[in-house]
């Protein structure tokens, strides 16, 4: 069985008596609000952040989720990202995750691992409760990400540095008895990134080494009290001389057992992958929010 490594058992405890000792503080926002916990830690859909902070705090309460993703292509690459994240009085996200990533057949029995700190900020607006108006939710944020392999398949392939940070700017509202009496969420982000495949090939490369604003959007809708249905498509850069790199996108279903539980299933569509082409996976992602 294979596991994430948080930096250390200590710390991966220490984060979880805090969110423990946090719950009595916390949950009063709806039900999704949070999002759920995308590859990179941060709160929003999969693939991308949005502009909602994570967990179920109002603005007196301090709310946050922990979550673990599994994904595995047709060709045998296979990602496993755990990670928490904290946010304080629905204005302020902090977030930490790793992920490990297999490099199936491409290179048997290696992997690179992707440490990424996260933090987001609320600018204005409340996409939950502010219906009467258009203006959305709108934040700032940054992930702060580390290869802590760099050495060994990004930098051999062109990639120029080992750490880098992605900047964000999110729009997201929530849209209540909107489609058929259903709920839904919509939202926008542009990135500033030189990430290669997110960061797990380095950062830069030898075609370009300069920032790009690249575009996500997202969409959601709840169709039943506890199950909600989305669609994401995520732009990324294209650096390296040595792989073309390609689009993600994804369609999702998260269902709700419990408000503080949800489980995810999506299919994703990552396009061209290292040497391997039209790469598609499964992902299963279980989250805990308070």
């Amino acid at each position: 069985m294979r596991i994430f490594y948080l930096t250390s058992p200590a710390f991966v405890l220490s984060c979880i008596l805090g969110l423990s000792a946090l719950t009595a503080h916390a949950g009063d926002r709806l039900l999704a609000t949070g999002g759920v916990s995308q590859i990179e830690g941060a709160g929003g859909g999969g693939l991308t952040p949005w502009a909602l902070i994570a967990g179920y705090g109002t603005d007196d309460q301090i709310g946050g989720s922990a979550f673990y993703t599994h994904a595995r292509t047709q060709d045998a690459f296979e990602l496993n990202t755990g990670g928490v994240a904290v946010g304080f009085y629905n204005r302020i996200e902090l977030s930490v995750s790793q992920t490990k990533f297999e490099l199936g057949n491409t290179i048997p029995h290696e992997s690179i691992r992707l440490n990424t700190l996260g933090i987001k900020l609320r600018l204005f607006g409340d996409a939950i409760y502010e219906q009467d108006s258009w203006v959305p939710q709108v934040a700032v944020g940054a992930l702060i990400k580390h290869n802590e392999d760099f050495d060994f398949v990004p930098q051999l392939i062109g990639a120029k540095d080992a750490t880098g940070v992605d900047y964000y700017l999110a729009a997201s509202k929530l849209y209540l008895d909107a489609l058929f009496g259903r709920n839904i969420i919509l939202g926008g982000t542009l990135i500033a990134t030189k990430a290669n495949q997110f960061g797990l090939l380095g950062f830069g490369g030898d075609l370009r080494d300069d920032y790009q604003i690249k575009p996500s959007y997202s969409a959601a809708v709840m169709l039943t009290d506890n199950l909600l249905l989305g669609l994401e498509y995520r732009y990324k850069p294209d650096n390296l001389s040595a792989f073309n790199e390609n689009d993600a996108k994804d369609v999702f279903v998260t269902w709700f057992p419990h408000k503080r539980l949800s489980i995810t299933a999506a299919a994703v569509d990552l396009g061209d992958v290292a040497d391997k082409t039209n790469q598609t996976a499964w992902y299963l992602s279980g989250q805990f929010s308070y």
